[in-house]
C-alpha cells in the first residue's frame, strides 16, 4: 500500500485531470456555440440570399437548381462606409446581394435611389462585358455577397448541357426514335416538359384517350391492367428511370390500354403529339437551298478569279458612307473602271485586338466570303497592312432601310411583307447551313438601287452546326431572345425571335420591348409577348405571325419546326404574296431609290473626310487568312 502522501498527489493528479477535462469541455462548448452561430448567420445569409434571387425581375426567372447553385459559388465583401463598390463608366464583372448596411446609386452625380438589404444590383454585368451606369456607395458599413459573369455563365452552361445531354440520351434509347437525325432529336429534347407526380398519382388512365408520351426521369411506375369491371387490376410490371410508355400517342388518337401510377415521387419528361408532329421532318425541306446551281457556281468562280487579280491599292476613295467603332465604310472604285463601285470596310487592328473581336471579325469573313444570296451584302474579298483590315463588299446605294422607317415613322402591311420576305430569304440561306444571324434590326438591313433589302454586317454572326447550340451573349437588347438572356444556349430560332421583333418594328415605328436602359428591356422581355399590348395598326394575322414567331419556347417558334422557314411563307399574313418573284428578284419594290449611277450617295447621311490619328501597327498574326 501506498502512503499517505501517495494517495494524496494521486488524489490531486485526478482533481488535475477532471479539471482539464472540464476546461477541454468547456472550450468545446464555446467552440461549438461559435460553430451554431456561425452556422445560424450562414443559414440565414443564404435565406437572404434566395430571397433577393427570387424576387429580382431577372434572376426570378432561373431554375431553382440554378439558383442554389449560384448562392453556393457567392462569396462575402464586407467594405467601410463611403467605399465605393461600383463606379460609372467602369466595366463591370460583378452582381451583388446586400445583406447588411446601405448604399446610394448615383449618376452623373446625381441621387438615383437607395438600396436596402435583400435586394441584387449589377445583374447587367453578368450577362456581357459592359461599362457600369451609375455608382454605388457605401452609405454605412456594409455586407455583400457576389458572383462574377465566368462563374455565372459557366453554372447556366452547365446545368443547360448536362440535362440537354441527359434528354438526348434518353431519347436515343426509344426504338421509335432511332431514326430520327441528331438535329431533329435535338429539338425534340427541347421540347420535353419536366412533369412531377407523388405516391399514387395516375399518370396514365386504362381506357382514356392520350396524346402524350413519357420518359421516366427519376423514380419508378407500377403499370396495371384490368380485364373487366368487376375485377381488380392486375399488376404488369414495374417501369423505371430511363423506361418509356404512351409511344403510341404520338403516331395518332391513342386509347390507353393500361393504367401507370407513381410509385413513390416520379419526375416524367413529357411531349404531346400536337409539338411531336411540328418538329419530324425539320430541315428536309430546305436540303434543296443549300447546293447552288452550276450557272450560279459559274458566275462565283469568274468573280473569285476576277478578285484575286485585284490589289488595295487599284482602288481610290470618293467618300464615307458610314462610321463605327472601329471601322468606317468608304466608297471605291477600281481606277481602271468607273462603270461601278464597291464598299470598303475599314477596321482598325488594333481596336480588334484591344477588345479582343478576333474571332468576330474571322469569322464574320469566313461567313460573308460563302454567303452567296442575293438578299446578303457580297463580300468579294479581303486585305490587310500593318494597321487596318480591309473587305472589299457590295456597294447597295438604296441605303439603309432604317434611314426609310426613321422619317416615315411605319410601313403599311404590304411594304412591311415586301422587306420581311427578303429578310425571310436571307434568314433561310443562312439557316439551311447552320448559320446563326444575331443581329437582325433595321439598321443592319440596307436596300440596294431596285429597292430588295439585304443583310448587311455579320460580326455577330456565327455557323454552330445544324441542331447545335452556342452561349455567346450579343445582339441589340431589343432583339435579344429570352434564351440568350439566359445563357440557356441558343440556335438558329433566335433569329426567328428577331424576325418576329423587326416585323413588329416595321409596322409600328418602335419594337415591342423597349426599357429605360439594357437591363430594364431584357426584363420585360422575359415577361413576354403576349405582355405586349399590340398597336392598331397591326391587324390580326400579322400580331398571329408575330406572336408565333416570338415564342417563348424555341422549338414552338414558327420557322424553327418541321416546315422550316416554309411555315412562315405559308403563313395567313403573307397570302397571296409573290415568293416566287422575290426570289426571282421580278417583284417591283414598294419603294424605288433614286440612284442615279455608282457614285450617287443622295440616301446616306453625309459624313467628314477621316481625320483621325493613324492607328499603332498591329502584327501579331492573327489575322493572316485575311
Amino acid at each position: 500500500m501506498g502512503t499517505l502522501r501517495d494517495l494524496q498527489f494521486a488524489l490531486q493528479t485526478k482533481i488535475e485531470e477532471l479539471r482539464q477535462r472540464d476546461a477541454l469541455i468547456d472550450e468545446l462548448e464555446l467552440e461549438l456555440d461559435t460553430k451554431d452561430d456561425l452556422i445560424r448567420q450562414l443559414f440565414l445569409s443564404r435565406e437572404l440570399i434566395q430571397r433577393a434571387l427570387l424576387e429580382n425581375d431577372f434572376m426570378k426567372h432561373l431554375e431553382m437548381s440554378q439558383i442554389l447553385t449560384i448562392m453556393d459559388c457567392m462569396h462575402p465583401t464586407m467594405l467601410v462606409q463611403g467605399c465605393c463598390v461600383i463606379e460609372e463608366g467602369d466595366d463591370g464583372s460583378l452582381v451583388y446581394v446586400l445583406e447588411e448596411g446601405r448604399v446610394e446609386v448615383t449618376k452623373d452625380g446625381k441621387k438615383l435611389c437607395t438600396i436596402e438589404p435583400g435586394k441584387v444590383f449589377g445583374e447587367l454585368a453578368i450577362l456581357y462585358n459592359c461599362t457600369r451606369t451609375a455608382t454605388v456607395t457605401a452609405l454605412t458599413d456594409i455586407k455583400l455577397w457576389a458572383i462574377d459573369r465566368q462563374g455565372f455563365q459557366t453554372i447556366m452552361m452547365r446545368t443547360g448541357l448536362i440535362r440537354h445531354s441527359q434528354y438526348m440520351e434518353f431519347l436515343r434509347s426509344v426504338p421509335s426514335f432511332q431514326s430520327l437525325t441528331e438535329d431533329v432529336l435535338s429539338k425534340v429534347a427541347d421540347v420535353l416538359e419536366a412533369t412531377h407526380y407523388r405516391d399514387g398519382d395516375y399518370i396514365i388512365r386504362q381506357g382514356a384517350t392520350g396524346d402524350t408520351f413519357f420518359i421516366i426521369s427519376e423514380g419508378q411506375v407500377k403499370v396495371t391492367q384490368q380485364t373487366s369491371a368487376n375485377e381488380e387490376p392486375v399488376f404488369l410490371y414495374t417501369l423505371s428511370k430511363g423506361d418509356w410508355f404512351g409511344e403510341q400517342a404520338l403516331k395518332g388518337e391513342d386509347v390507353r390500354t393500361a393504367s401507370v401510377t407513381a410509385v413513390g415521387d416520379v419526375t416524367c419528361l413529357v411531349v404531346d403529339r400536337e409539338s411531336f408532329k411540328q418538329l419530324i421532318g425539320g430541315l428536309e425541306n430546305v436540303s434543296s437551298r443549300v447546293n447552288d446551281s452550276d450557272e450560279v457556281k459559274g458566275k462565283i468562280e469568274a468573280e473569285a478569279a476576277f478578285f484575286s487579280m485585284v490589289s488595295l491599292c487599284d482602288f481610290h476613295v470618293i467618300c464615307t458612307l458610314g462610321t463605327g467603332g472601329f471601322s468606317r465604310v468608304e466608297l471605291v472604285q477600281l481606277r481602271n473602271d468607273h462603270s461601278r463601285s464597291f464598299a470598303m470596310k475599314v477596321l482598325k487592328k488594333r481596336h480588334i485586338v484591344d477588345t479582343s473581336q478576333q474571332g468576330h471579325i474571322l469569322s464574320e469573313k469566313r461567313i460573308m466570303m460563302e454567303a452567296h444570296s442575293p438578299f446578303i451584302v457580297r463580300l468579294y474579298r479581303t486585305f490587310r497592312d500593318a494597321k487596318y483590315l480591309y473587305m472589299l463588299l457590295e456597294a447597295c446605294l438604296g441605303g439603309e432601310l432604317w434611314t426609310l422607317l426613321r422619317d416615315r415613322g411605319s410601313f403599311d402591311d404590304g411594304t412591311t411583307r415586301f422587306y420581311t420576305s427578303c429578310v425571310v430569304e436571307a434568314l433561310a440561306f443562312l439557316h439551311c447551313r447552320g448559320i446563326i444571324y444575331r443581329d437582325l434590326k433595321p439598321e443592319n438591313i440596307i436596300l440596294d438601287h431596285r429597292g430588295y433589302a439585304k443583310l448587311v454586317d455579320f460580326g455577330f454572326a456565327k455557323k454552330v452546326g445544324l441542331g447545335k447550340k452556342t452561349w455567346t451573349f450579343c445582339g441589340t437588347p431589343e432583339y435579344v431572345a429570352p434564351e440568350i438572356i439566359l445563357n440557356k444556349g441558343h440556335d438558329v430560332s433566335a433569329d426567328c425571335w428577331s424576325l418576329g421583333i423587326l416585323i413588329f418594328e416595321l409596322l409600328s415605328g418602335s419594337p415591342p420591348f423597349t426599357g429605360s436602359d439594357p437591363m430594364k428591356t431584357y426584363n420585360i422581355i422575359l415577361r413576354g409577348i403576349d405582355m405586349v399590348e399590340f398597336p392598331k395598326k397591326i391587324n390580326k394575322s400579322a400580331a398571329n405571325l408575330i406572336k408565333k414567331l416570338c415564342r417563348d419556347n424555341p422549338s414552338e417558334r414558327l420557322g424553327n419546326q418541321k416546315n422550316g422557314v416554309m411555315d412562315i411563307q405559308k403563313h395567313k399574313w403573307f397570302e397571296g404574296f409573290n415568293w416566287d418573284g422575290i426570289q426571282k428578284g421580278t417583284l417591283t419594290a414598294p419603294f424605288v431609290p433614286s440612284v442615279d449611277g455608282p457614285l450617287d450617295t443622295r440616301n446616306f447621311e453625309c459624313f467628314p473626310d477621316d481625320n483621325e490619328e493613324a492607328p499603332p501597327d498591329e502584327e501579331s498574326g492573327w489575322d493572316l487568312e485575311f
